[in-house]
């Protein structure tokens, strides 16, 4: 006897990195705008915590928060692998560090790429971000037998192979050009022309890396920027077409995603000077070549502090520090009661699930409002001194236009023309996937299948903690025992 039939047999999902929800308009992204209507739009959707692309990545594919999956920041300090910089996981040297000192198990969550493999079911990812995002979208697509390409060339992932092939078909890789015009457009194409028509997986991934780019380097609202919003958008539109076009088009879910969303940078601060004016930096300071330095940290508008030298005491005096800064907006501190940290003041990094074994002493996030940037868009914050221009698009804070994510689907049996405002996030697109398809989620997945309609969320809980003159809260609400960030920042 066999069991019902599931609500598809194919997932068709959509990733557009870094788009903020507020940008989906007619006037800005009309297939994307239309295909909304088509379909259940998760208005209240959130990224994780930190807010940055690899984090999240690893979010979406596993379910999981950082707590379980293990990849807790873009960049962070990972001694098991190597002792002599900070690991990079948008350098796929780096990433291939961690994959061998882990025994190919960096991620410590179980993929859904992993579920669908033991069920015979096939995934294949277009990937035109990182060769770390790439990589962790599908950890061990190599193993299971599934299909990756990294837009960065056969050096750049663990499937060099896709990367020949496509060569062969569809001539050389774009060249990398600011914005990524050339780059979604071969993506585009041979994710419809090879991998939804030759292929045929029964998930197929397409992730675009802007307008993400766009918004680092060009802006969150200018012209050009709006250019890249409309190419991303009309090969959306073509993939949509395609499917639509097909004679089993109502077995396919469609699922158009983003991992985080941006704020604008209005200044950007030494900090590391300033810590070492107030003595906290040794004699390397925090270069990339660790000798001699007494922590190491890493930046953006928030980062993570591990201590090299001086154990508690230090991790106490500059987390004191932070506090005593009007730059500063969040600290959190390993341990606490769950709600504050082990130093007076902090938050717990328990309370935004970021209480990994690998986790930091400390995390920081630089101050932020919701205050407009020039061109009218809500979110202006500071960051570190990066290549990001002032002026620039930032994520990894937890701003509410940081954390929002867009999140659309249509398909499997979910009502049309709706706006579903329940706290949701990217840690339920992997058990919807698995769920569309009739599979079961992996046990170690946090997030819930968003086509469960009993899944009731509780009232947002506002938790406030500080030192002296610093306040910061954070807001949360609770979803059948899911834990989603609404947003946190400093409290004047």
């Amino acid at each position: 006897m066999t069991g019902p039939r599931p609500p598809a047999d194919r997932v068709v999902l959509c990733v557009f990195d870094g788009l903020r929800p507020d940008f989906v308009t007619p006037e800005r992204m009309p297939n994307l705008t239309r295909f909304a209507g088509q379909g259940t739009w998760f208005r209240e959707a959130r990224s994780v915590f930190p807010s940055m692309t690899r984090v999240a990545t690893t979010a979406m594919a596993t379910g999981a928060h950082p707590r379980v999956h293990g990849i807790v920041g873009n960049a962070f300090y990972f001694p098991q692998a190597t002792r002599s910089h900070v690991l990079d996981l948008g350098r796929w040297d780096d990433v291939s560090l961690a994959v061998q000192a882990t025994g190919g198990r960096f991620v410590t969550a179980e993929p859904m790429g992993d579920v669908l493999a033991r069920a015979s079911r096939r995934m294949a990812v277009v990937h035109t971000g990182s060769a770390g995002a790439a990589y962790l979208i599908n950890p061990h697509a190599r193993d299971n037998g599934h299909w990756t390409l990294s837009i960065l060339g056969r050096e750049h992932g663990g499937t060099p192979e896709a990367v020949d092939a496509m060569i062969a078909r569809f001539g050389p890789l774009p060249p990398r050009r600011l914005p990524r015009f050339e780059e979604t457009d071969y993506a585009e194409r041979v994710f419809r022309e090879h991998v939804l028509e030759t292929l045929k997986p029964d998930v197929a991934l397409i992730w675009f890396n802007e307008p993400d780019t766009a918004f680092h380097y060009r802006s969150l609202g200018s012209p050009e920027t709006l250019e890249v919003l409309r190419t991303v958008d009309d090969a959306f539109g073509r993939i949509v077409t395609w499917v639509d076009a097909q004679p089993d088009a109502d077995r396919y879910t469609v699922i158009a995603a983003s991992d985080h969303g941006q704020i604008t940078m209005r200044d950007a601060l030494p900090l590391c000077d300033l810590l070492r004016g107030a003595g906290h930096v040794g004699r390397r300071g925090v270069e990339r070549t660790l000798d001699g330095a007494r922590f190491v940290m890493t930046g953006g508008n928030m980062g993570e502090i591990r201590i090299l030298e001086g154990g508690a005491a230090r991790r106490d005096a500059i987390a004191r520090w932070l506090m005593a800064q009007s730059f500063t907006g969040m600290v959190f501190t390993r341990g606490g009661d769950g709600i504050a940290g082990e130093v007076p003041g902090t938050f717990s990094l328990s309370l935004v699930d970021l209480d990994h074994a690998r986790a930091p002493d400390l995390v920081f996030v630089l101050r932020s409002d919701d205050g407009p940037d020039p061109f009218g868009n809500p979110g202006l914050g500071l960051m570190t001194e990066c290549d990001v221009p002032v002026g620039g698009g930032m994520h990894g804070g937890l701003n509410r236009y940081e954390l929002n994510t867009t999140l659309i689907l249509r398909g499997a049996g979910l009502p049309a023309g709706v706006i579903d405002r329940r706290p949701s996030g990217i840690i339920d697109i992997a058990p919807t996937v698995l769920a569309t398809l009739g599979l079961p989620p992996a046990a170690t997945m946090t997030g819930r299948s968003l086509l469960d309609p009993a899944a009731e969320s509780e009232a947002p809980r506002i938790y406030e903690t500080g030192l002296g003159c610093f306040r910061q809260r954070l807001a949360s609400a609770e979803r059948n025992g899911s834990r989603i960030l609404l947003h946190g920042g400093r409290v004047d």
